[in-house]
């Protein structure tokens, strides 16, 4: 029994019938089959899109920073527009952008969202390779994505990954919340900042913005179409115009039975605490103590419900408010002023 037992441990596993070994070799080239296509997928992204990708270096004082940059963009348009962070150029003296080919130009800043996170500057050369806009609205979970930029001063870094999530919310310096934001296992560092974050296609999908510190594999980008409209705003006016109302909020829980009369589908509205002298919502009529639950039909509950409205309301355009009041409800007409 145990010499029987050793003999069929021991048996040579290059003598196995060649059935199995036929199954395994199939399974080496199915593997080896799936790794260049993903090779091929990423090569060909970082050549089509590596080009466009800049490395922004930002003179503080008298000195610009590292050779490798503080930052890092894409180039959006044959003219010269590049599309980045704003923390990456806020407060800067001057910039001097950096492309692969060894070619710098100095920049000039166009525009700044702190509320988004997102810049636009402009480099000034009529032979600019660029990079295509995807549509951020079709990723899925699980896709590939791949980031390239500047991390730690090194110069045009690859990382690829998977989208993690989708739709994050994720707050800005400025305090705005940042809706549909893109959450990835992408590797990034401190330079990935403003680098353009592309699906297997070689087309940006958003805007490499931030990491969690202390976390592992968690980092976030920007929508590209969220970046679209911002873009948009920048290059035209300089600045984007959203629509103000003029007022201090609070979320303030509503009981059931209100809730149950007013076909609500949360458990807060957005309470008035404060409202601004001469401001749209104050020559509309509202009062301190009203409490917001819809702006033209949609349901608010939270002060960033609110953002997200009147973030894409065209200001001077009257939109309709209703809100508890003593008990009843009223609405108002209110036209929002840009702000």
């Amino acid at each position: 029994m145990n010499q029987d037992l050793h003999w069929v441990l021991s048996i040579d596993r290059e003598n196995l019938p060649s059935g199995n070994g036929g199954s395994r070799n199939r399974d080496q080239d199915s593997d080896r089959e799936l790794l260049d296509a993903y090779s091929r997928a990423v090569t060909n992204v970082v050549e089509t899109v590596g080009p466009s990708v800049v490395a922004i270096n930002v003179k503080h004082g008298r000195a610009y920073s590292r050779p490798g940059g503080e930052g890092s963009g894409v180039i959006i348009t044959p003219d010269g527009f590049v599309l980045t962070n704003n923390h990456v150029v806020e407060h800067s003296d001057s910039l001097e952008v950096s492309l692969t080919d060894g070619r710098t130009f100095p920049a000039q800043v166009i525009g700044t969202d702190p509320a988004t996170d997102l810049a636009v500057i402009r480099i000034s050369d009529g032979s600019l390779p660029t990079s295509e806009l995807g549509d951020s609205d079709l990723l899925k979970v699980g896709q590939l994505v791949i980031a390239i930029g500047n991390p730690l001063g090194f110069q045009s870094t690859v990382s690829a990954g998977v989208v993690s999530a989708v739709g994050r919310s994720l707050r800005s310096q400025a305090g705005r919340l940042i809706d549909g934001v893109i959450q990835t296992d992408v590797a990034l560092n401190p330079g990935n900042s403003g680098g353009p974050l592309v699906d297997s296609r070689g087309r940006v999908i958003g805007i490499n913005t931030a990491m969690i510190y202390m976390a592992q594999g968690i980092s976030f980008a920007i929508p590209i179409n969220t970046a679209r409209w911002v873009v948009t705003e920048l290059v035209v006016h300089g600045k984007v115009r959203r629509a103000y109302l003029g007022i201090g909020a609070q979320s303030r829980p509503v009981n059931r039975r209100i809730q149950h009369n007013l076909a609500l589908n949360m458990s807060t509205v957005v309470e008035v605490v404060t409202v601004e002298k001469n401001g749209p919502a104050e020559r509309a009529g509202l009062e301190r103590g009203d409490c917001i639950f819809s702006l033209n039909e949609t349901q608010v509950a939270t002060v960033d419900d609110l953002h997200r409205l009147l973030s894409k309301w065209p200001p001077g355009t009257a939109l309709t408010v209703k809100l508890l009041r003593s008990g009843r409800v009223e609405n108002y007409r209110v036209t929002p002023r840009e702000g």
